[in-house]
Protein backbone atom coordinates (compact mmCIF):
# COMPACT_ATOMS: atom_id res chain seq x y z
CA UNK A 1 0.00 0.00 0.00
CA UNK A 2 1.25 3.40 -0.24
CA UNK A 3 2.64 5.76 2.67
CA UNK A 4 -0.11 6.55 4.85
CA UNK A 5 -0.41 9.70 7.02
CA UNK A 6 -2.74 10.07 10.45
CA UNK A 7 -2.92 10.75 13.80
CA UNK A 8 -0.54 7.68 15.62
CA UNK A 9 -2.29 6.79 18.77
CA UNK A 10 0.66 4.85 20.72
CA UNK A 11 -0.26 2.97 23.35
CA UNK A 12 3.46 2.02 24.08
CA UNK A 13 4.40 5.25 24.79
CA UNK A 14 1.27 6.60 25.56
CA UNK A 15 0.53 9.83 23.62
CA UNK A 16 -0.71 10.96 20.21
CA UNK A 17 1.29 11.93 17.38
CA UNK A 18 0.79 13.23 14.00
CA UNK A 19 2.75 10.26 11.54
CA UNK A 20 3.55 9.17 8.20
CA UNK A 21 3.62 4.95 7.89
CA UNK A 22 5.77 3.75 5.17
CA UNK A 23 4.58 -0.33 4.50
CA UNK A 24 6.52 -2.72 2.54
CA UNK A 25 5.46 -6.32 2.11
CA UNK A 26 2.97 -6.12 4.40
CA UNK A 27 5.26 -4.89 7.42
CA UNK A 28 5.87 -1.52 8.87
CA UNK A 29 9.22 -0.25 7.61
CA UNK A 30 9.14 3.47 9.18
CA UNK A 31 6.72 5.42 11.36
CA UNK A 32 7.85 9.28 10.98
CA UNK A 33 6.75 12.17 12.78
CA UNK A 34 5.34 14.81 10.97
CA UNK A 35 4.32 18.36 11.33
CA UNK A 36 0.98 18.16 10.40
CA UNK A 37 -2.18 17.51 12.05
CA UNK A 38 -4.62 14.44 10.42
CA UNK A 39 -7.69 14.17 9.65
CA UNK A 40 -7.99 10.56 10.71
CA UNK A 41 -6.37 8.04 13.83
CA UNK A 42 -4.16 5.56 13.55
CA UNK A 43 -4.60 2.55 16.74
CA UNK A 44 -3.55 -1.56 16.83
CA UNK A 45 -6.50 -3.80 15.44
CA UNK A 46 -8.97 -5.28 18.21
CA UNK A 47 -9.09 -8.48 19.44
CA UNK A 48 -11.29 -10.92 20.86
CA UNK A 49 -9.34 -12.49 23.72
CA UNK A 50 -11.81 -15.75 24.05
CA UNK A 51 -14.95 -16.68 21.31
CA UNK A 52 -16.22 -19.67 20.59
CA UNK A 53 -17.19 -18.79 16.57
CA UNK A 54 -19.57 -21.33 16.39
CA UNK A 55 -21.64 -19.02 18.45
CA UNK A 56 -22.23 -17.10 16.60
CA UNK A 57 -23.97 -19.51 14.16
CA UNK A 58 -21.50 -18.89 11.70
CA UNK A 59 -18.55 -20.49 9.65
CA UNK A 60 -15.15 -18.68 10.42
CA UNK A 61 -15.32 -17.04 6.80
CA UNK A 62 -18.46 -15.33 7.25
CA UNK A 63 -17.77 -14.33 10.84
CA UNK A 64 -14.38 -12.20 9.34
CA UNK A 65 -16.33 -10.86 7.16
CA UNK A 66 -18.47 -9.07 10.03
CA UNK A 67 -16.13 -8.52 12.22
CA UNK A 68 -13.26 -7.10 10.00
CA UNK A 69 -15.67 -4.04 9.54
CA UNK A 70 -15.59 -3.71 13.28
CA UNK A 71 -11.78 -3.23 13.41
CA UNK A 72 -11.65 -6.86 14.77
CA UNK A 73 -7.93 -7.92 13.03
CA UNK A 74 -7.72 -11.09 15.75
CA UNK A 75 -9.38 -13.55 18.04
CA UNK A 76 -8.38 -15.94 20.39
CA UNK A 77 -10.82 -19.10 19.35
CA UNK A 78 -11.98 -22.10 21.06
CA UNK A 79 -13.16 -24.79 18.89
CA UNK A 80 -14.71 -26.49 21.89
CA UNK A 81 -18.18 -26.50 20.31
CA UNK A 82 -17.65 -28.05 16.96
CA UNK A 83 -14.76 -30.44 18.53
CA UNK A 84 -17.78 -32.06 20.94
CA UNK A 85 -19.88 -32.61 17.91
CA UNK A 86 -16.98 -33.50 15.47
CA UNK A 87 -13.79 -33.98 17.38
CA UNK A 88 -10.57 -33.82 16.12
CA UNK A 89 -11.98 -33.32 12.35
CA UNK A 90 -14.38 -30.11 13.46
CA UNK A 91 -10.63 -28.32 14.99
CA UNK A 92 -9.62 -29.08 11.38
CA UNK A 93 -12.57 -27.74 9.53
CA UNK A 94 -11.94 -24.11 11.48
CA UNK A 95 -8.72 -24.00 10.80
CA UNK A 96 -9.49 -24.87 6.86
CA UNK A 97 -12.23 -22.56 6.46
CA UNK A 98 -10.35 -19.65 8.46
CA UNK A 99 -7.59 -20.18 6.05
CA UNK A 100 -8.25 -17.32 3.60
CA UNK A 101 -10.55 -15.08 5.35
CA UNK A 102 -8.20 -12.65 6.44
CA UNK A 103 -8.98 -12.44 10.33
CA UNK A 104 -5.89 -13.55 12.17
CA UNK A 105 -7.67 -16.44 14.25
CA UNK A 106 -5.66 -18.22 16.50
CA UNK A 107 -7.56 -21.39 18.16
CA UNK A 108 -6.81 -23.41 20.98
CA UNK A 109 -6.59 -27.14 21.50
CA UNK A 110 -10.19 -28.00 22.70
CA UNK A 111 -9.19 -29.20 26.14
CA UNK A 112 -12.22 -31.10 27.67
CA UNK A 113 -14.32 -32.69 24.86
CA UNK A 114 -16.43 -34.47 26.24
CA UNK A 115 -16.79 -31.65 28.61
CA UNK A 116 -18.14 -33.85 31.36
CA UNK A 117 -18.68 -37.64 31.90
CA UNK A 118 -22.17 -36.89 32.76
CA UNK A 119 -23.65 -36.04 28.86
CA UNK A 120 -23.29 -37.45 25.78
CA UNK A 121 -21.28 -35.61 23.43
CA UNK A 122 -20.12 -36.61 19.46
CA UNK A 123 -16.72 -37.36 20.14
CA UNK A 124 -13.66 -37.48 22.49
CA UNK A 125 -10.35 -36.39 22.70
CA UNK A 126 -7.96 -37.63 24.49
CA UNK A 127 -4.51 -36.25 26.34
CA UNK A 128 -2.40 -37.18 23.12
CA UNK A 129 -4.36 -36.06 20.42
CA UNK A 130 -4.50 -32.85 22.53
CA UNK A 131 -0.74 -32.92 21.99
CA UNK A 132 -0.85 -33.80 18.54
CA UNK A 133 -2.87 -30.55 18.33
CA UNK A 134 -0.71 -28.18 20.46
CA UNK A 135 2.13 -29.47 18.30
CA UNK A 136 0.69 -28.08 15.18
CA UNK A 137 1.66 -24.29 14.34
CA UNK A 138 -1.81 -23.89 13.70
CA UNK A 139 -2.92 -23.91 17.67
CA UNK A 140 -1.87 -21.58 19.99
CA UNK A 141 -3.18 -22.60 23.16
CA UNK A 142 -5.24 -24.87 25.68
CA UNK A 143 -8.40 -23.75 25.74
CA UNK A 144 -10.75 -23.35 28.29
CA UNK A 145 -10.00 -26.06 31.10
CA UNK A 146 -13.83 -26.65 32.10
CA UNK A 147 -12.88 -29.66 34.20
CA UNK A 148 -11.52 -27.58 37.22
CA UNK A 149 -12.57 -30.41 39.79
CA UNK A 150 -9.98 -32.71 38.04
CA UNK A 151 -7.85 -29.79 37.90
CA UNK A 152 -8.30 -29.74 42.03
CA UNK A 153 -8.02 -33.53 42.58
CA UNK A 154 -5.47 -33.95 39.86
CA UNK A 155 -6.80 -36.02 37.40
CA UNK A 156 -4.07 -37.55 35.09
CA UNK A 157 -5.81 -37.23 31.94
CA UNK A 158 -6.35 -33.27 32.71
CA UNK A 159 -2.92 -33.07 34.31
CA UNK A 160 -0.95 -34.21 31.00
CA UNK A 161 -3.12 -32.04 29.25
CA UNK A 162 -1.72 -28.70 30.80
CA UNK A 163 1.58 -30.44 31.10
CA UNK A 164 1.79 -30.38 27.51
CA UNK A 165 0.68 -27.15 26.73
CA UNK A 166 3.23 -25.55 28.73
CA UNK A 167 5.89 -27.73 27.53
CA UNK A 168 5.43 -26.09 24.02
CA UNK A 169 5.49 -22.64 25.69
CA UNK A 170 1.82 -22.64 25.16
CA UNK A 171 -0.86 -20.99 27.34
CA UNK A 172 -3.57 -22.52 29.52
CA UNK A 173 -6.63 -20.62 29.67
CA UNK A 174 -8.63 -21.22 32.62
CA UNK A 175 -12.82 -21.69 33.03
CA UNK A 176 -13.62 -21.52 36.76
CA UNK A 177 -16.74 -19.91 37.47
CA UNK A 178 -17.15 -18.76 41.43
CA UNK A 179 -13.98 -20.40 42.80
CA UNK A 180 -12.03 -18.82 45.20
CA UNK A 181 -9.71 -18.65 48.21
CA UNK A 182 -6.99 -21.91 48.04
CA UNK A 183 -9.45 -23.84 45.39
CA UNK A 184 -8.60 -21.41 43.43
CA UNK A 185 -4.96 -20.63 44.02
CA UNK A 186 -4.43 -24.34 43.33
CA UNK A 187 -5.80 -23.80 40.39
CA UNK A 188 -3.95 -21.12 39.32
CA UNK A 189 -0.57 -23.05 40.53
CA UNK A 190 -1.49 -25.90 38.08
CA UNK A 191 -0.65 -23.50 35.19
CA UNK A 192 -3.68 -21.85 33.94
CA UNK A 193 -3.13 -18.30 33.67
CA UNK A 194 -6.60 -16.49 32.26
CA UNK A 195 -10.25 -16.86 33.49
CA UNK A 196 -13.48 -15.06 31.67
CA UNK A 197 -16.09 -16.89 34.19
CA UNK A 198 -15.62 -14.08 36.74
CA UNK A 199 -19.25 -12.57 37.60
CA UNK A 200 -18.45 -10.73 40.36
CA UNK A 201 -15.65 -8.62 41.36
CA UNK A 202 -14.35 -10.33 44.67
CA UNK A 203 -14.00 -13.17 42.91
CA UNK A 204 -11.93 -11.72 39.84
CA UNK A 205 -9.93 -9.72 42.45
CA UNK A 206 -9.22 -13.14 44.25
CA UNK A 207 -8.06 -14.82 41.14
CA UNK A 208 -5.71 -11.59 40.13
CA UNK A 209 -4.25 -12.00 43.53
CA UNK A 210 -3.40 -15.22 42.58
CA UNK A 211 -1.36 -14.19 39.13
CA UNK A 212 -4.16 -14.96 36.85
CA UNK A 213 -5.47 -12.18 34.01
CA UNK A 214 -8.88 -11.89 33.70
CA UNK A 215 -10.99 -11.57 30.86
CA UNK A 216 -14.05 -8.87 31.31
CA UNK A 217 -16.98 -10.65 29.44
CA UNK A 218 -19.63 -9.26 27.32
CA UNK A 219 -21.16 -11.50 25.15
CA UNK A 220 -25.15 -12.23 23.73
CA UNK A 221 -25.62 -14.43 27.48
CA UNK A 222 -23.56 -13.73 29.93
CA UNK A 223 -22.78 -9.86 30.45
CA UNK A 224 -19.69 -9.72 33.21
CA UNK A 225 -18.70 -5.82 32.36
CA UNK A 226 -21.41 -3.69 34.57
CA UNK A 227 -19.82 -5.97 37.49
CA UNK A 228 -16.03 -5.77 36.54
CA UNK A 229 -15.17 -2.60 34.73
CA UNK A 230 -14.15 -1.16 38.47
CA UNK A 231 -11.13 -3.28 37.50
CA UNK A 232 -9.90 -1.17 34.67
CA UNK A 233 -9.06 1.57 36.69
CA UNK A 234 -5.65 -0.41 38.92
CA UNK A 235 -5.61 -3.32 36.68
CA UNK A 236 -5.42 -2.89 32.90
CA UNK A 237 -2.06 -4.30 32.78
CA UNK A 238 -3.57 -7.26 33.22
CA UNK A 239 -7.11 -7.06 31.71
CA UNK A 240 -8.86 -8.54 28.65
CA UNK A 241 -11.68 -8.04 26.45
CA UNK A 242 -13.73 -10.75 25.21
CA UNK A 243 -17.40 -12.11 24.24
CA UNK A 244 -16.91 -15.59 24.86
CA UNK A 245 -20.41 -16.04 22.75
CA UNK A 246 -21.62 -13.08 20.05
CA UNK A 247 -24.62 -14.11 18.39
CA UNK A 248 -25.14 -12.79 14.46
CA UNK A 249 -27.67 -9.93 15.27
CA UNK A 250 -25.56 -8.62 18.43
CA UNK A 251 -22.40 -9.26 15.61
CA UNK A 252 -23.98 -6.58 12.95
CA UNK A 253 -24.15 -4.07 15.23
CA UNK A 254 -20.42 -4.16 16.62
CA UNK A 255 -17.58 -6.10 18.37
CA UNK A 256 -15.03 -5.18 20.74
CA UNK A 257 -15.48 -2.13 19.56
CA UNK A 258 -19.04 -1.41 21.52
CA UNK A 259 -16.91 -1.83 24.70
CA UNK A 260 -14.00 0.23 23.97
CA UNK A 261 -16.70 3.04 23.28
CA UNK A 262 -18.79 2.21 26.21
CA UNK A 263 -15.88 2.39 28.76
CA UNK A 264 -15.27 5.61 27.62
CA UNK A 265 -18.38 7.09 27.92
CA UNK A 266 -17.79 5.99 31.40
CA UNK A 267 -14.17 7.98 31.85
CA UNK A 268 -11.54 4.76 31.08
CA UNK A 269 -8.33 6.13 29.67
CA UNK A 270 -8.28 5.32 26.12
CA UNK A 271 -4.53 3.98 26.34
CA UNK A 272 -5.49 1.25 29.03
CA UNK A 273 -8.37 0.20 26.98
CA UNK A 274 -6.52 -0.18 23.76
CA UNK A 275 -4.24 -2.18 25.63
CA UNK A 276 -6.69 -4.35 27.03
CA UNK A 277 -8.15 -4.83 23.57
CA UNK A 278 -4.67 -5.55 21.73
CA UNK A 279 -1.06 -5.12 23.35
CA UNK A 280 -2.21 -7.72 26.49
CA UNK A 281 -3.82 -10.53 23.99
CA UNK A 282 -0.83 -10.53 21.56
CA UNK A 283 1.73 -10.11 24.64
CA UNK A 284 0.12 -13.10 26.40
CA UNK A 285 -0.59 -15.58 23.63
CA UNK A 286 2.55 -14.74 21.60
CA UNK A 287 0.20 -13.85 18.11
CA UNK A 288 1.63 -12.92 15.21
CA UNK A 289 -0.40 -9.98 15.54
CA UNK A 290 1.21 -6.20 14.64
CA UNK A 291 1.10 -3.05 17.34
CA UNK A 292 2.31 -0.66 15.03
CA UNK A 293 5.91 -0.80 15.77
CA UNK A 294 8.47 -0.94 13.09
CA UNK A 295 9.05 -4.24 11.58
CA UNK A 296 5.94 -6.19 12.39
CA UNK A 297 3.23 -6.72 10.56
CA UNK A 298 0.98 -3.67 9.16
CA UNK A 299 -2.13 -4.69 11.64
CA UNK A 300 -4.33 -1.61 12.46
CA UNK A 301 -7.59 0.61 12.28
CA UNK A 302 -8.03 4.10 10.86
CA UNK A 303 -10.97 5.89 13.15
CA UNK A 304 -12.56 9.22 13.20
CA UNK A 305 -11.31 10.28 16.82
CA UNK A 306 -10.70 9.35 20.16
CA UNK A 307 -13.55 9.86 21.67
CA UNK A 308 -15.80 8.81 19.60
CA UNK A 309 -14.06 5.78 18.13
CA UNK A 310 -15.55 4.47 15.05
CA UNK A 311 -14.26 2.93 12.92
CA UNK A 312 -13.86 3.77 9.54
CA UNK A 313 -10.92 1.37 7.77
CA UNK A 314 -9.15 -2.04 9.13
CA UNK A 315 -6.27 -3.23 7.71
CA UNK A 316 -4.24 -6.53 7.99
CA UNK A 317 -1.00 -7.21 6.49
CA UNK A 318 -0.86 -3.65 5.04
CA UNK A 319 -3.81 -4.63 2.82
CA UNK A 320 -7.33 -2.59 3.27
CA UNK A 321 -9.28 -5.29 4.35
CA UNK A 322 -12.84 -3.18 5.65
CA UNK A 323 -13.61 -0.18 4.70
CA UNK A 324 -16.60 1.33 6.97
CA UNK A 325 -19.44 -1.81 7.07
CA UNK A 326 -18.17 -3.91 4.27
CA UNK A 327 -15.39 -6.34 4.19
CA UNK A 328 -13.39 -7.10 0.81
CA UNK A 329 -14.14 -10.50 1.28
CA UNK A 330 -16.12 -12.28 -2.04
CA UNK A 331 -19.18 -14.77 -1.25
CA UNK A 332 -18.16 -18.43 -1.06
CA UNK A 333 -19.38 -21.77 -0.38
CA UNK A 334 -18.63 -24.02 2.55
CA UNK A 335 -18.30 -27.39 2.73
CA UNK A 336 -20.28 -29.26 5.42
CA UNK A 337 -20.04 -31.75 7.68
CA UNK A 338 -22.77 -32.90 10.69
CA UNK A 339 -23.23 -35.91 13.24
CA UNK A 340 -26.67 -36.65 13.29
CA UNK A 341 -28.30 -40.16 14.06
CA UNK A 342 -31.28 -40.07 15.53
CA UNK A 343 -35.06 -39.92 13.77
CA UNK A 344 -37.95 -38.02 14.45
CA UNK A 345 -39.31 -38.61 17.98
CA UNK A 346 -43.34 -39.04 19.23
CA UNK A 347 -45.27 -37.48 21.33
CA UNK A 348 -45.33 -40.51 24.06
CA UNK A 349 -41.45 -39.92 24.08
CA UNK A 350 -41.62 -36.64 26.16
CA UNK A 351 -45.02 -37.54 28.53
CA UNK A 352 -43.51 -38.16 31.89
CA UNK A 353 -45.37 -40.29 34.20
CA UNK A 354 -45.47 -39.82 38.23
CA UNK A 355 -48.44 -38.83 41.22
CA UNK A 356 -45.83 -36.76 42.94
CA UNK A 357 -42.75 -34.59 41.59
CA UNK A 358 -39.84 -34.00 44.22
CA UNK A 359 -36.74 -33.25 41.81
CA UNK A 360 -35.74 -28.97 42.31
CA UNK A 361 -36.56 -26.92 38.91
CA UNK A 362 -34.23 -24.99 36.95
CA UNK A 363 -34.61 -20.97 37.30
CA UNK A 364 -33.25 -19.38 34.29
CA UNK A 365 -31.89 -15.44 35.08
CA UNK A 366 -31.84 -13.50 32.04
CA UNK A 367 -28.29 -12.22 31.05
CA UNK A 368 -26.48 -15.09 32.91
CA UNK A 369 -25.00 -18.47 32.64
CA UNK A 370 -25.88 -19.19 36.61
CA UNK A 371 -28.91 -20.59 37.45
CA UNK A 372 -30.66 -21.07 40.60
CA UNK A 373 -31.95 -24.04 42.03
CA UNK A 374 -36.24 -23.73 43.03
CA UNK A 375 -38.50 -25.72 44.70
CA UNK A 376 -41.57 -25.44 42.58
CA UNK A 377 -44.69 -27.90 41.23
CA UNK A 378 -46.03 -28.31 38.18
CA UNK A 379 -49.09 -30.30 37.35
CA UNK A 380 -49.96 -33.83 37.98
CA UNK A 381 -53.27 -35.31 36.91
CA UNK A 382 -53.85 -38.60 36.25
CA UNK A 383 -50.62 -39.88 37.09
CA UNK A 384 -49.10 -37.26 33.94
CA UNK A 385 -46.59 -34.59 35.47
CA UNK A 386 -47.01 -31.58 32.61
CA UNK A 387 -46.26 -27.66 32.45
CA UNK A 388 -47.47 -25.81 34.78
CA UNK A 389 -48.62 -22.30 33.18
CA UNK A 390 -50.06 -20.02 35.69
CA UNK A 391 -46.81 -19.99 37.56
CA UNK A 392 -44.62 -20.28 34.38
CA UNK A 393 -43.10 -23.47 35.68
CA UNK A 394 -42.38 -25.39 31.99
CA UNK A 395 -41.29 -28.70 30.69
CA UNK A 396 -37.63 -29.11 29.69
CA UNK A 397 -36.13 -31.92 27.69
CA UNK A 398 -32.76 -32.68 26.15
CA UNK A 399 -32.75 -35.30 23.51
CA UNK A 400 -29.61 -37.14 22.44
CA UNK A 401 -28.88 -36.50 18.85
CA UNK A 402 -25.78 -39.09 18.51
CA UNK A 403 -27.81 -42.33 19.68
CA UNK A 404 -31.61 -43.87 20.24
CA UNK A 405 -32.04 -42.70 23.74
CA UNK A 406 -34.94 -41.90 26.37
CA UNK A 407 -35.60 -38.02 26.22
CA UNK A 408 -34.26 -36.55 29.80
CA UNK A 409 -37.25 -34.43 30.75
CA UNK A 410 -37.62 -31.52 34.13
CA UNK A 411 -38.62 -28.37 34.39
CA UNK A 412 -37.64 -24.78 34.51
CA UNK A 413 -38.81 -21.36 35.55
CA UNK A 414 -38.93 -17.72 33.61
CA UNK A 415 -39.13 -18.91 29.88
CA UNK A 416 -42.24 -17.57 30.06
CA UNK A 417 -44.37 -19.36 27.22
CA UNK A 418 -47.72 -18.86 27.06
CA UNK A 419 -47.88 -21.37 24.28
CA UNK A 420 -45.97 -23.52 21.75
CA UNK A 421 -42.13 -24.81 21.87
CA UNK A 422 -38.33 -23.33 21.24
CA UNK A 423 -35.71 -26.24 20.77
CA UNK A 424 -32.33 -26.28 19.45
CA UNK A 425 -29.32 -28.00 18.43
CA UNK A 426 -26.94 -25.33 19.83
CA UNK A 427 -26.65 -26.71 23.00
CA UNK A 428 -23.73 -26.31 25.30
CA UNK A 429 -21.38 -28.20 25.62
CA UNK A 430 -22.27 -31.80 24.15
CA UNK A 431 -25.08 -29.98 21.72
CA UNK A 432 -27.85 -32.55 21.88
CA UNK A 433 -31.44 -31.21 21.42
CA UNK A 434 -32.46 -28.47 23.92
CA UNK A 435 -35.95 -27.56 24.26
CA UNK A 436 -38.81 -25.88 26.60
CA UNK A 437 -42.25 -26.03 25.87
CA UNK A 438 -45.84 -25.89 26.92
CA UNK A 439 -47.38 -29.11 25.61
CA UNK A 440 -45.87 -32.25 24.27
CA UNK A 441 -47.37 -31.86 20.83
CA UNK A 442 -45.50 -28.33 20.66
CA UNK A 443 -42.58 -29.83 22.08
CA UNK A 444 -42.43 -32.63 19.69
CA UNK A 445 -43.15 -30.52 16.69
CA UNK A 446 -40.25 -28.45 17.78
CA UNK A 447 -37.99 -31.22 18.41
CA UNK A 448 -38.93 -33.01 14.93
CA UNK A 449 -38.19 -29.88 12.71
CA UNK A 450 -35.14 -30.32 14.42
CA UNK A 451 -34.17 -33.34 13.38
CA UNK A 452 -35.47 -33.04 9.37
CA UNK A 453 -32.84 -30.10 8.93
CA UNK A 454 -30.29 -32.24 11.15
CA UNK A 455 -30.06 -29.18 13.05
CA UNK A 456 -30.80 -25.25 13.66
CA UNK A 457 -32.83 -23.22 16.06
CA UNK A 458 -37.19 -24.11 15.87
CA UNK A 459 -40.17 -22.60 17.46
CA UNK A 460 -43.78 -23.22 17.40
CA UNK A 461 -47.22 -21.64 17.93
CA UNK A 462 -50.59 -22.99 17.60
CA UNK A 463 -50.18 -21.57 14.12
CA UNK A 464 -47.25 -21.48 13.10
CA UNK A 465 -43.81 -23.44 12.55
CA UNK A 466 -40.38 -21.25 11.98
CA UNK A 467 -36.87 -22.56 11.93
CA UNK A 468 -33.16 -21.47 11.18
CA UNK A 469 -31.33 -24.51 9.58
CA UNK A 470 -27.66 -24.85 10.92
CA UNK A 471 -25.72 -27.74 8.65
CA UNK A 472 -22.86 -27.23 10.08
CA UNK A 473 -22.39 -29.71 12.62
CA UNK A 474 -25.70 -28.31 13.74
CA UNK A 475 -23.65 -25.30 15.22
CA UNK A 476 -23.18 -22.68 12.47
CA UNK A 477 -24.58 -22.32 9.02
CA UNK A 478 -23.15 -21.43 5.62
CA UNK A 479 -24.70 -18.21 4.94
CA UNK A 480 -23.53 -14.53 5.94
CA UNK A 481 -24.09 -12.78 8.72
CA UNK A 482 -26.42 -10.56 7.25
CA UNK A 483 -28.49 -13.02 6.16
CA UNK A 484 -28.55 -15.11 9.66
CA UNK A 485 -28.50 -12.53 12.12
CA UNK A 486 -31.77 -11.17 10.37
CA UNK A 487 -32.97 -14.28 10.56
CA UNK A 488 -32.12 -14.54 13.89
CA UNK A 489 -34.10 -11.45 14.90
CA UNK A 490 -36.88 -12.56 13.25
CA UNK A 491 -37.18 -15.69 15.25
CA UNK A 492 -36.35 -13.92 18.35
CA UNK A 493 -39.46 -11.30 17.40
CA UNK A 494 -41.34 -14.90 17.27
CA UNK A 495 -40.85 -16.46 20.35
CA UNK A 496 -41.38 -12.88 22.30
CA UNK A 497 -44.57 -13.33 20.66
CA UNK A 498 -45.12 -16.42 22.44
CA UNK A 499 -44.65 -15.34 25.54
CA UNK A 500 -40.72 -15.01 26.26
CA UNK A 501 -39.38 -11.75 28.11
CA UNK A 502 -35.50 -13.38 27.94
CA UNK A 503 -33.62 -10.67 25.93
CA UNK A 504 -32.05 -13.50 24.06
CA UNK A 505 -33.86 -16.65 24.54
CA UNK A 506 -32.09 -18.80 22.45
CA UNK A 507 -28.62 -18.16 23.96
CA UNK A 508 -30.00 -18.53 27.52
CA UNK A 509 -31.41 -21.88 26.58
CA UNK A 510 -28.35 -22.98 25.16
CA UNK A 511 -26.52 -22.99 28.26
CA UNK A 512 -29.42 -24.79 29.93
CA UNK A 513 -27.42 -27.86 29.43
CA UNK A 514 -23.95 -26.91 30.28
CA UNK A 515 -23.42 -28.71 33.25
CA UNK A 516 -20.30 -26.74 34.61
CA UNK A 517 -22.07 -23.47 35.19
CA UNK A 518 -23.79 -23.32 38.42
CA UNK A 519 -26.25 -23.98 39.93
CA UNK A 520 -28.61 -26.69 38.05
CA UNK A 521 -28.85 -27.75 34.80
CA UNK A 522 -30.20 -30.71 32.50
CA UNK A 523 -27.92 -32.99 30.13
CA UNK A 524 -29.19 -35.79 27.67
CA UNK A 525 -28.97 -37.90 30.90
CA UNK A 526 -30.94 -36.51 33.21
CA UNK A 527 -31.09 -33.53 35.80
CA UNK A 528 -27.90 -32.30 37.81
CA UNK A 529 -26.29 -30.13 40.41
CA UNK A 530 -23.54 -28.76 39.10
CA UNK A 531 -22.09 -27.87 42.64
CA UNK A 532 -21.96 -30.91 43.63
CA UNK A 533 -21.04 -32.38 40.16
CA UNK A 534 -23.95 -34.97 40.51
CA UNK A 535 -27.14 -35.91 39.19
CA UNK A 536 -30.34 -34.97 41.03
CA UNK A 537 -32.12 -38.37 41.88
Amino acid sequence: MKDLKANLIDIHNREIYPVELSIVDGKIQSINKVSEQQDIYICPGLIDAHIHIESSMLVPYEFAKAALCHGTIATISDPHEIANVMGVEGVHYMIDNAKDALLKFHFGAPSCVPATSFETAGAVIDAEQVRELLESEDIHYLSEMMNYPGVLHADPEVIKKIAYALELNKPVDGHAPGLMGRDAEKYVKAGISTDHECYTIEEARGKLSHGMKILIREGSAAKNYNALHPLITDHADRLMFCSDDKHPDDLLIGHIDVLIRRSLALGYDLFDLLRMASLNPVEHYHMNVGLLRVGEPADFILIDHPESFQVKETYVNGEKVADQNESVLVEKSHPIINQFNITEIEVSDLVLKGSEYNTPIIEAIDGELITEKLDAQPIISDGVITSNLKQDILKVTVVNRYQKAPPAIGFIKNFKLKEGAIASTVAHDSHNIICVGVDDESMKTAINLLVKSQGGLSAVSSSSEKQIALPVAGLMSDRSCQEIGEAYKEMNAFVSGLGCELKAPYMTLSFMALLVIPKIKISDKGMFDAEGFSFIK
